[in-house]
């Protein structure tokens, strides 16, 4: 580690956060960066000279603990305290990630609105500058290198970049799955199939396309592709996603050959962080049709694997309501499926969502108090179920969140799982 002192800012290369993610009621960093800190602000720049985090010091600062993220994706997201215990209940997480684009947030308050956090997703720029006056100066080269880099990443740059990203992809991610909040959203996407089986009515960040697995030159590709993307910053991640919304249906063979395969040309052995993980979503039918074998392959991996399965509802009347073309018995044999996997291995935990929210028929809430009273009886050690707050952003009523709160407490009471919000993120 190396400090520098420029008038007012002070440089810290090569800075170390933790390397395990972790559950804490304070800001935390991981992996290693470079900090700049202003009299305003505390910036933090990965090692690719791409700004990652920014937290106010000044006292119109909403709070001392809360703080700002950019995306690999280019979105700035916002972390609210809250009151800590109650945000934990709500999340399974001390913080609250404020989205800055629309989405299925439950909250009222937009803290973008406020001038102190709109003026620190820009902050940064006005740095750049004057850093570009020290090239010419005498600075120990890694100095030099790193402010080299940082002055190339302006906003217009790293648009660009997020456009390159989804490139390789194929497209955006839409979203990601709500386990990935144990790696803060820190994960390398890899698409292994496109669209998925049910095409919902409801869903409107799923792509329209049927489900088609990609090749393994185009996932090899990917894979090549990404570590270039990564560069640098690759030391800091050790967390794959694979897309899009089903890829527990691309089957045993593709899940195996592109983790085995990114594992090792990411160098996830290398990184900064501990414990490798992998996500991904499946649906209804790709969990009841899975067999044995690819659970136990998935169990081998170099990585604790995380799948996430929508169920939605235990409601007939809103399936068709929701337009999932699917029933009420495959629902039931999905989650029991889940459970079944949950106790035999250990590397591996499958999580379930449903949808919630007063627009939703009468009949679903009480389907759902009753599906999760019925596990009572279940000796369950892993699993959670989330619930996806069912919002037309169109209709904000007031009161939403308060109505929200107090319904989403009932099910939480109640249910013998960890139950927490799914707010939809991308990439």
């Amino acid at each position: 580690m190396q400090v520098f002192q420029f008038d007012d800012l002070t440089i810290t290369l090569d800075k170390e956060g933790s390397p395990e993610y972790q559950k804490v009621s304070y800001p935390i960093r991981y992996g290693r960066f470079v900090e700049i800190l202003t009299p305003d602000y505390v910036l933090q720049i990965n090692l690719n000279g791409e700004i990652k985090y920014v937290q106010g010091r000044s006292p119109d600062w909403p709070h001392p603990a809360e703080w700002l993220k950019r995306t690999v994706g280019n979105d700035w997201i916002y972390y609210s305290a809250g009151d800590y215990k109650g945000v934990y209940d709500l999340f399974g997480e001390y913080y609250a990630p404020v989205l800055s684009y629309p989405s299925n947030s439950v909250f009222d308050e937009n803290p973008f609105d406020r001038p102190a956090v709109k003026s620190a997703t820009t902050s940064w720029k006005a740095l750049l500058s004057p850093l570009k006056r020290w090239f010419a100066s005498e600075i120990p080269a890694d100095l030099r290198n790193f402010l080299m880099r940082f002055a190339e990443n302006d906003p217009g740059t790293l648009s660009q970049r997020a456009e390159q990203l989804h490139r390789i992809l194929g497209g955006r991610v839409t979203v990601l799955p709500p386990d990935t909040r144990h790696v803060d959203y820190d994960v390398i996407p890899i698409t292994v199939a496109d669209g998925c089986l049910y095409q919902c009515g409801f869903c409107r960040v799923k792509s329209r396309r049927g489900f088609s697995p990609r090749s393994r030159e185009n996932i090899l590709e990917q894979i090549r592709n990404l570590r270039i993307f990564y560069g640098r910053d690759l030391l800091n991640f050790n967390a794959l996603y694979l897309g899009e919304h089903d890829a527990l249906r691309a089957g045993r063979d593709v899940i195996e050959f592109v983790s085995t395969t990114a594992y090792e040309m990411l160098e996830f052995e290398r990184s900064f962080l501990k414990t490798p993980r992998l996500f991904l979503f499946g649906s209804v039918d790709a969990m009841i049709d899975a067999g044995e074998t690819l659970f136990e392959t998935l169990n081998t991996l170099p990585f604790d694997t995380f799948i996430n399965i929508g169920l939605e509802s235990a409601d007939p009347k809103t399936l068709d309501a929701l337009r999932k073309p699917i029933t009420v018995e495959k629902i039931l044999d999905a989650f029991a499926r889940m459970i079944e996997v949950n106790r035999t291995f250990e590397r591996i935990e499958v999580t379930a969502n449903f949808v919630f929210g007063e627009d939703l028929p009468q009949s679903h809430l009480d389907a759902l108090m009753e599906f999760i009273r019925s596990q009572s009886d279940v000796l369950i050690r892993k699993g959670v179920i989330y619930l996806s707050p069912f919002v037309d952003g169109k209709r904000k009523r007031a009161g939403r969140s308060r109505a929200f709160l107090r319904k989403f407490n009932e099910v939480k009471t109640a249910s013998r799982l960890p139950t927490f919000v799914y707010l939809i993120q991308r990439l």
